[in-house]
């Protein structure tokens, strides 16, 4: 299905884009996500409207934006039994000088506190540094996501700044912290 073949294997996890085949795993992970634990963790969601169709078409979205140098995304799966743990995406801020991405990350609640986040998250930052050619990396996190800010932290990312009115959320604009690493 990618033409983006970049895997990325770990003691416990595998890191790659999605196929078509994950559609089962990764819809039983969401259906038995555990109800919210805080303010940034959407605990169960409505997967009613995520049939293999919908899914489908998730990918080739997924595919054409990683095509286009715009969003690359990844499942991350654990090697015991592939179960579907969460996900990793870059999406590129800007390339020329700079080759500039922002990291989003999500583990599915039922799967904290394991260390399954860090794991994955300084993997992918291996991968998009060495396949993806970004030179920085940014995580643009809530000021009050203590979760989020020690996962930055674990994985040698460094606080450089707030940035304010940053992004369009809750219907304000938020203050974000900013933390970054560089490619050596």
């Amino acid at each position: 299905m990618c033409n983006f073949n970049y895997n990325i294997v770990t003691d416990r996890l595998i890191i790659r884009p999605y196929i078509k085949g994950d559609f089962s795993n990764w819809l039983t992970q969401f259906n038995n996500r555990l109800p919210s634990q805080h303010k940034y963790d959407d605990g169960k969601i409505d997967m009613s409207i995520c049939t293999k169709e919908w899914f489908g078409e998730l990918l080739n979205n997924q595919q054409q934006m990683a095509l286009d140098d715009k969003v690359y995304v990844f499942g991350i799966f654990r090697i015991e039994d592939n179960a579907h743990l969460g996900a990793i995406d870059f999406s590129t801020i800007m390339r020329d000088d700079f080759q500039w991405a922002r990291l989003g990350y999500t583990i599915h609640n039922q799967f904290w506190r394991q260390g399954f986040g860090k794991e994955a998250v300084k993997a992918a930052i291996i991968l998009a540094f060495n396949k993806l050619n970004f030179h920085r990396i940014e995580a643009h996190i809530n000021l009050d996501n203590t979760p989020s800010i020690k996962l930055a932290e674990s994985v040698g990312m460094q606080f450089e700044c707030i940035r304010k009115g940053f992004i369009y959320e809750f219907d304000e604009w938020t203050d974000n912290l900013i933390y970054y690493i560089n490619s050596k």
